[in-house]
C-alpha cells in the first residue's frame, strides 16, 4: 500500500510539475521573470524547458511579425485625400535584442496579445504609418494603385531610415510591406469619369468633323471631275466643227448633245 502510495504521489508531482513547465516555441524567445519581478536579461531559445514553478516565463515572437495598418486616410500629390488605404508590415526582431528591448523601452511601444509579447509593435506601427503617409503624398489619388511597388518600396526606405536615426536597426528589421487596399475619395472618382466622358465626346465630335471635312472633299473633287470632262466634252466638238469646214465632203457622226452655235 505504500508502494502505491509513492507511485500516486510521485505521478501526481509530475502532473502537477508539468504545468509548471513552459516550452519555448520554434519563431520566439522566452525571458525570465523573477519571484522579486526582476527579469533575466538571458534569453530562453527555442526548443527548452523552463519550469515556472518559481516566478514566471514571458515570450516573445521574433519572427515576421504582421503589422496590420489599416484606416490610413493620406493625402495625394494633387492634395486630395484617399477615402481608405490599407497596408501591412512584416518585421522580424533580433533574437539577442529582446531582453535590452523589453526592459529599456517603454510598455507603451508593446503590445500583448494572447499570452505573447509583441515587442516594439505599437512603435513601428506609428512609424509605419509617418513612412506611408509620405510614399502616396508623391502620387496623385488615381495613380496611387498602379505606383504599389514603389509605395511599397518607399514605406520600407522611410521605416529603415528612422530605425537607423534611432540606433535600432541592429534590433528591428522590416522585411516587407504590402499595400492590401486602395480607395480614392468619391469626389475624385466622379470627377475622372466626368473628364473621361468630356473627353469621349470631344473625340467623337472631332471624328464627326474629320468625317464631314472629307465628305466635302470628296464632293468637291467629283464636282471638278465633272467640270474637267464638260471641258473635254466641249473641245472635241469644237474640233470636230472646225474639220467639219474644212472638209465638207467627210462625214461625221454629230453628238446628240451639240448646239447650233457651235457649227456658226
Amino acid at each position: 500500500m505504500k508502494l502505491f502510495a509513492k507511485m500516486g504521489l510521485a505521478i501526481a508531482s509530475v502532473v502537477t510539475l508539468s504545468g509548471c513547465i513552459q516550452r519555448i516555441e520554434t519563431g520566439e524567445v522566452g525571458l525570465r521573470v523573477g519571484f522579486d519581478k526582476q527579469v533575466n536579461l538571458t534569453e530562453l531559445q527555442p526548443g527548452t524547458f523552463n519550469q515556472t514553478v518559481i516566478g514566471d516565463v514571458l515570450t516573445f515572437p521574433v519572427r515576421d511579425i504582421a503589422l496590420d495598418i489599416q484606416n490610413m486616410t493620406p493625402q495625394a500629390a494633387d492634395n486630395s485625400t484617399l477615402a481608405d488605404f490599407d497596408m501591412m508590415v512584416i518585421y522580424s526582431i533580433n533574437p539577442a535584442s529582446v531582453g535590452e528591448l523589453y526592459t529599456t523601452k517603454s510598455r507603451g511601444f508593446h503590445a500583448f496579445d494572447n499570452g505573447d509579447w509583441y515587442l516594439m509593435y505599437n512603435y513601428l506601427t506609428s512609424i509605419a504609418r509617418s513612412s506611408a503617409y509620405k510614399a502616396v503624398r508623391k502620387h496623385d489619388a488615381l495613380k496611387v494603385a498602379d505606383a504599389r511597388q514603389m509605395i511599397e518600396s518607399d514605406t520600407i526606405e522611410g521605416i529603415r531610415a528612422t530605425l537607423k536615426e534611432e540606433r535600432l536597426d541592429a534590433a528591428l528589421t522590416v522585411n516587407q510591406a504590402q499595400i492590401r487596399n486602395v480607395q480614392p475619395a468619391a469626389a475624385i472618382i466622379q470627377s475622372a469619369n466626368d473628364v473621361l466622358r468630356a473627353q469621349n465626346e470631344l473625340k467623337t465630335k472631332q471624328i464627326e468633323v474629320e468625317t464631314a471635312k472629307k465628305e466635302a472633299e470628296r464632293l468637291n473633287a467629283l464636282a471638278a471631275n465633272k467640270e474637267n470632262i464638260r471641258v473635254m466634252e466641249l473641245q472635241i466638238q469644237k474640233e470636230m466643227v472646225a474639220a467639219l469646214r474644212e472638209n465638207k465632203n467627210a462625214i461625221y457622226v454629230i453628238p446628240s448633245n451639240m448646239t447650233s452655235l457651235m457649227l456658226k
